[in-house]
């Protein structure tokens, strides 16, 4: 094996150099964390303020900022969009080349810059004004042109930036972030947004799947339904088992009404008992007082109940009991409710 020539002098140094790159590190964190703290002085009547202009507001949140700003302004405007408060973001390069037109009467403003005086923003600060919506900056400068200009100022100065040559946007720029994501679930809280109205947003991700999925939707239903009358034996059952495909088969009075369920676990406990397949009848080995669902509860309550009592199938009913669809735990897999 042939040796890198930096290898030997590489290897004499790494213990002090992994040190100084964790003390590195943890220096950044340390000062970021300083700065995420000393925002909470600055949950105040202006902060209040932002908020009951936007839970006020009929339109959208324009979200405005340049740089790392812009970045950080694209993630709170997410943020905002997808817990209830609908908000969007514009360049402000862009926005002094026709992309101001997409700021209407009814919104309001959300402009970030750390020092106040971002040309692009304060270039455009006029035209924001003559159209007479409200504007809320994220500073760190109360003093800069765009704090004066602002009908509410919130102060995200920071301290230091954790960048050892005070320069890169770091501390500030987590600082904002933070304040954005504070704004953002206060107006979450106050619109009384839920679990159920985030998965609306979210319909693709698992959590929707998991929050709006219902058992009517991945139900097997009428032919496809294993289901065998009380009356039958033990056989009988057994074939349906098979050609249905399900690891159990319902049990149903002449009425379609659930009386039980014979499951691959009770197939093997009645095997073990020695019992006679041809002469047994289904009613006297089955299950009664099995699990049932509505097809209007969630995919994810059938699971809770399965992992609960440690079971692979359920059944569907109706509210007088009867018989309407089934689903195993590989249906709730497929949905991707697992």
């Amino acid at each position: 094996m042939v040796t890198h020539p930096l290898s030997s002098s590489l290897s004499s140094h790494d213990k002090d150099l992994d040190k100084r790159l964790a003390q590195l590190g943890a220096a950044v964190i340390e000062t970021e964390a300083s700065a995420v703290a000393a925002l909470r002085a600055r949950i105040d009547g202006n902060f209040a303020a932002a908020c009951k202009y936007m839970l006020a507001c009929t339109a959208r949140i324009v979200v405005l900022g340049m740089g790392k700003s812009g970045h950080i302004g694209g993630k709170i405007a997410a943020t905002l969009a997808s817990t209830g408060t609908p908000a969007f973001f514009v360049h402000p390069g862009e926005a002094s080349h026709g992309d101001l037109g997409m700021i209407t009467e009814k919104d309001v403003v959300l402009a970030l810059s750390n020092s106040g005086e971002t040309a692009e923003i304060c270039t455009i600060l006029p035209l924001i004004k003559r159209l007479g919506v409200p504007l809320i900056a994220l500073t760190g400068q109360p003093q800069s042109t765009l704090g004066r200009a602002a009908d509410v100022h919130i102060d995200i100065s920071v301290e230091k930036e954790a960048c050892p040559l005070g320069l890169a946007p770091t501390a500030s720029s987590t600082a904002t972030l933070a304040m954005g994501d504070a704004l953002a679930i206060a107006l979450l809280e106050a619109r009384g947004f839920t679990a159920e109205d985030f998965a609306r947003s979210h319909p693709g991700g698992r959590l929707g799947r998991r929050l709006l999925l219902r058992i009517s939707d991945i139900m097997h239903r009428g032919k496809d339904i294993p289901a065998v009358t009380e009356d039958v034996l033990l056989s009988r059952a057994l074939l349906e088992m098979t050609r249905k495909g399900l690891g159990m088969t319902a049990v149903v009075n002449v009425q379609n009404q659930v009386v039980g369920i014979f499951t691959d676990g009770d197939l093997r406990r009645a095997l073990d008992r020695g019992i006679d397949v041809h002469a047994t009848p289904i009613a006297a080995i089955m299950t009664t007082h099995c699990k049932t669902l509505g097809p209007d509860h969630l995919a994810a309550e059938a699971l809770q109940i399965m992992q609960r009592h440690r079971i692979n199938a359920l059944l569907v009913v109706d509210h007088t009991q009867h018989l309407i669809g089934a689903l195993n735990m590989h249906d709730l897999l497929r949905a991707g409710v697992l």
